[in-house]
């Protein structure tokens, strides 16, 4: 099992103004990514707005990018839903591409059915036991509305040792995170491996990493993963700080809609998302555009 510490990037899925995957600004994105040495990338996940793409544009853009990337990083797939025998099917299906390119998947907790605890550790160790790859659990109750406790979390590990890599915790609450880390330091899998604590906010990566975790899985890094890269590697809460109004701004409106805002005032990408997602209104645009300027 490859272990993805460090910094990973939530990879966006730039758009065409006619609405189709802009390649050329996928290109020009996966090479900020490659200069910036950044340890892995997520590919379709959330922030990639991979729920308002069809299954043949999904296939297309992540082996676009398993090409263009050639092996010079870790990819991570991500691959989630709140259908666990649908989910199970499309992990059996992929098995073989899902084996050759890419080191794991990143499976975020189902969302609106509100499952209890029980659930939860039912539909992953069913994830794990059907993953040809390791899994990364994605912890994140602001957008599905459930919270994947600590306990339940060394639960499911306990259960698949051998398959749950870690833990994306996106929760935003650090003492629940802290806890986490505690947790995991009496709970080794054969070998002594630890599951590893990700951050998956970029506006306590630092904190985080001070805690014992073991890296961030980042939005901004999409534009500054030189930076966040120093956040995370040298723990560096006075960097971190000086992005503290940028990354309030970059989901003031909802993700990826300001780092899209962002990516198109640097010249990267057009600033297109598909719906329900819009691009920011002009007045966060505006306070973006300042913050680039003055930050």
């Amino acid at each position: 099992m490859l272990q993805l510490n460090g910094l990973g990037t939530a990879l966006i899925t730039p758009f065409m103004s006619n609405g189709a995957v802009d390649y050329d600004g996928l290109r020009r994105l996966l090479d900020i990514q490659l200069n910036g040495g950044v340890d892995y990338i997520v590919v379709l996940g959330t922030t990639g707005e991979s729920a308002t793409m069809t299954e043949q544009e999904r296939k297309e853009v992540r082996q676009f990018i398993v090409r263009y990337i050639a092996g010079r990083m870790p990819l991570v797939l991500g691959l989630g839903g709140n259908n666990t025998a649908a989910l199970v099917a499309e992990l059996q299906a992929n098995k073989d591409e899902l084996q050759r390119d890419f080191a794991a998947i990143l499976s975020v907790c189902p969302f609106y059915n509100k499952p209890s605890q029980d659930g939860l550790y039912q539909h992953f160790t069913a994830i794990a036991e059907n993953s040809p790859v390791p899994v990364i659990l994605y912890n994140v109750p602001g957008r599905t509305g459930v919270n994947l406790l600590p306990e339940t979390v060394m639960r499911i590990f306990g259960a698949q040792p051998e398959k749950i890599m870690g833990i994306k915790e996106a929760s935003g609450n650090i003492e629940q995170i802290k806890h986490l880390i505690d947790l995991t330091k009496n709970q080794p899998a054969a070998g002594g491996r630890f599951l590893l604590v990700i951050s998956g906010d970029d506006g306590i990566a630092a904190d985080v990493m001070m805690a014992g975790g073991a890296g961030l899985i980042s939005v901004a890094a999409n534009a500054w993963p030189k930076e966040y890269g120093q956040i995370v590697r040298k723990q560096d809460i006075q960097l971190q700080n000086r992005f503290a109004n940028m990354v309030h701004l970059l989901f003031k409106e909802g993700n990826p809609s300001g780092i899209k805002t962002v990516l198109s005032e640097m010249g990267v990408i057009y600033n297109v998302l598909r719906l329900p997602l819009v691009p920011n209104s002009k007045a966060v645009q505006d306070e973006i555009r300042a913050c680039l300027h003055n930050c």
